[in-house]
């Protein structure tokens, strides 16, 4: 919503001026701010987990989907980067093959890009083909004797090189992991709250009929202040709770810090940012395919609302 916006900085300034403490305290911010939430999201997505920063949600997502299962595995798309923690470089390709390698318990499977990937646009049935490469991974994993907790992937895969997975591609792998007794992830810190324009929702361009198990937020949710979130279904949670073992973090979801989600909130839909995301990454992307007519260097434009790629090639045939 802009740097330093003068509601955010309002909110944030008259919250510290009355409360900030941790969140064992009861507070209405927090509850006032998941009702928010909920009301961009569908309906099964329906409880909340407050945290400081992306990484923090990935990893707390991570649990939640081994408690749910009692499943180890996971599944990733080629390139991913899902964070800075232990756990996350593990189930980033983008990170730990320059690191220790590839744990036995990470499954990657191609990035579903039809522009340069395994199945391009002169494929038959791409979606299914994505799919598919997903399904053997779960086979041969089984033939292992391995058992898929999640499906972990960005709605748009960012470091992957901004990609548009497509149509129904989510619904098809979504079936084979839960097929397999997993869940599936949809990391939506780089593309949420709007970006894409149409949707609130990166997930949402998939089509109605697909809702995630677990979302999980990041960066322009708090418009640069530490803020994160995970969103999930209430089997989840409770099998979850059900450790005895309670969840808590010490500033996620602080007074402060919901004050300032509520606010980015007001702007979004005051501002009419969405429909703006939507216009400019039109602009953009007219102006952007002008120049590819006029450069051979430019292979692709692709994007959608404020998530925009290039795709700079060297030979157009190959």
């Amino acid at each position: 919503v802009g740097h330093c916006h003068p509601d955010i900085v309002k909110a944030a300034h008259e919250q510290n001026l009355l409360l900030n403490t941790n969140s064992r305290y009861l507070h209405d911010n927090l509850v006032d701010y998941a009702e928010r939430l909920s009301k961009t999201l569908p309906e099964k997505l329906c409880i909340f987990y407050f945290l400081n920063s992306g990484s923090e949600a990935n990893d707390l997502a991570l649990r939640l989907a081994r408690q749910y299962t009692k499943h180890e595995d996971v599944i990733v798309l080629d390139h991913a980067y899902h964070g800075h923690l232990t756990s996350l470089i593990d189930i980033s390709p983008y990170k730990f093959r320059n690191l220790e390698g590839q744990k036995e318990w990470v499954h990657v499977a191609p990035v579903p890009d039809t522009y340069r990937g395994l199945y391009r646009e002169d494929h038959e049935d791409s979606v299914t083909a994505y799919a598919d490469e997903v399904k053997n991974i779960i086979e041969h994993a089984h033939e292992r004797g391995r058992k898929i907790a999640a499906f972990f992937v960005e709605s748009l895969p960012s470091v992957g090189g901004q990609i548009i997975p497509p149509a129904g591609y989510f619904q098809k792998v979504a079936g084979h992991v839960h097929k397999a007794g997993g869940v599936f992830i949809a990391d939506e810190i780089q593309v949420g709250f709007g970006r894409v324009g149409k949707h609130f929702w990166a997930f949402q361009l998939q089509g109605e009929d697909f809702v995630p198990d677990i979302v999980t937020m990041g960066k322009p949710i708090g418009n640069g202040h530490p803020l994160a979130c995970v969103a999930t279904t209430k089997e989840i949670a409770e099998a979850f709770a059900a450790t005895g073992v309670e969840y808590f973090n010490t500033f996620g979801g602080n007074p402060v810090s919901c004050a300032i989600g509520l606010a980015v909130l007001d702007v979004i839909e005051k501002e009419h940012l969405q429909a703006h995301a939507t216009e400019v990454g039109n602009f953009l992307m007219k102006l952007l395919k002008e120049q590819q007519t006029k450069h051979p260097i430019i292979g692709d434009v692709r994007g959608c609302g404020l998530f925009i790629g290039v795709d700079l090639i060297k030979d157009q045939a190959e």
